[in-house]
């Protein structure tokens, strides 16, 4: 009598634990919808497809309690307004390039690229470990967000120019297209830079309203079609010796997500990290040749400009160090290490790639 006795209360004890147990567990992992807005159309395959990429991993990670829709440039708001969508909620993320928003602050462009700052590697190595992330995050909670870096270009191309640049003068009066903070640069050496998201560039380029574009490099400059229209090519893009891109959550939404969907979201990003950047290197090799078929003369800026471009580029730091705390100490940050960082590249890549360039021409 006593054994069954105590196996109706142990029973009991059991069921009543686990009907307790059971909506816990299911609130620990609620069912979520967000909404993504890229600022990348989806003719772009790496970056679109990154963001497809990264809301795919969320919800596989999740088994589909956490989706995230991700939403193309103009579906609903344009490539260039993805920060304000999430600042003021109307959706819960995106991905975006922090330096499209300079105007906002221009420490922005830390979260993209410095003009001639760190290439790929460098700069994912100064926002995960020199405290890059951390700092862009205390400006991002002005615009009530924060944000993880998710996928980079790698070091981009010059872009496309109607006519050949030979000298300083060439750039009087030229109406660029460039993404960010670079523009600033353009303007102080005597060109007129415009910001235009990538879907638009292909028509003020073929219209004569811009005289040059830059974009990303051979594989995306392929699919925008910019050979058709203008056909000197130039490297390097001083202004993105990479082309780091972002994930942004309106921070009080991401503030009532629980503990773990934060992590997914932060692992998934990192994972869409590898993806975008290794895509990229694997597709611009062959794009670039199909491109100098296609009638592309490839050229590099001549030394006069890149040297013209770094000197006012410095003198734009120096007086922003002066006036806006947030670039001042991001610019002493980054800045350090990249001295860092090229002393030991020179020693280790730079010399491994020179070796193997002379030995490919041998061959």
């Amino acid at each position: 009598m006593k054994r069954r006795e105590f196996l109706k209360v142990t029973g009991a004890g059991l069921a009543a634990s686990t009907a307790v147990a059971a909506p816990a567990i299911a609130q620990s992992s609620p069912e979520v919808r967000w909404r993504l807005a890229a600022s990348w159309p989806k003719a772009l395959d790496t970056l679109y497809g990154g963001c497809e990429y990264f809301c795919k991993r969320v919800a596989e990670a999740t088994d589909n309690k956490f989706q995230i829709q991700p939403f193309a440039s103009g579906e609903i708001v344009p490539g260039l307004q993805v920060l304000d969508a999430v600042s003021n909620g109307t959706v819960e993320m995106g991905n975006t390039a922090l330096y499209y928003y300079w105007g906002k602050n221009p420490a922005f462009t830390f979260g993209t690229s410095l003009p001639f700052g760190l290439n790929t590697r460098a700069h994912i190595s100064w926002l995960l470990f020199g405290g890059g992330t951390e700092m862009l995050n205390d400006l991002l909670k002005e615009h009530n967000t924060i944000g993880i870096p998710t996928g980079s270009t790698g070091a981009q191309m010059g872009g496309w120019f109607r006519k050949e640049i030979k000298s300083m003068e060439d750039f009087r009066g030229l109406k660029f297209r460039v993404g960010g903070f670079a523009g600033t640069i353009i303007a102080k050496v005597g060109g007129v830079p415009q910001q235009i998201a990538g879907g638009d560039i292909y028509p003020a380029l073929e219209k004569g309203t811009i005289d040059a574009a830059e974009w990303v490099g051979p594989y995306d400059d392929e699919k925008l079609g910019f050979v058709k229209v203008a056909k000197y090519y130039y490297y390097p893009g001083w202004w993105e010796g990479t082309g780091q891109g972002h994930n942004i959550m309106n921070l009080d939404k991401w503030n009532t997500l629980p503990k773990h969907y934060q992590s997914v979201i932060e692992m998934a990003s990192r994972d869409t990290f590898t993806w975008v950047t290794g895509k990229y290197d694997y597709v611009n090799p062959p794009a670039l040749k199909r491109l100098l078929v296609a009638g592309a003369i490839l050229k590099p800026f001549p030394q006069e400009v890149l040297e013209a471009c770094y000197s006012a580029a410095n003198e734009i730091y120096a007086d922003l160090n002066k006036t806006n705390p947030h670039f001042n100490k991001m610019y002493t940050s980054l800045s350090a290490f990249r001295n860092e960082s090229l002393a030991w590249m020179q020693v280790a890549e730079l010399s491994y790639d020179s070796f193997m360039m002379r030995m490919r021409t041998r061959t």
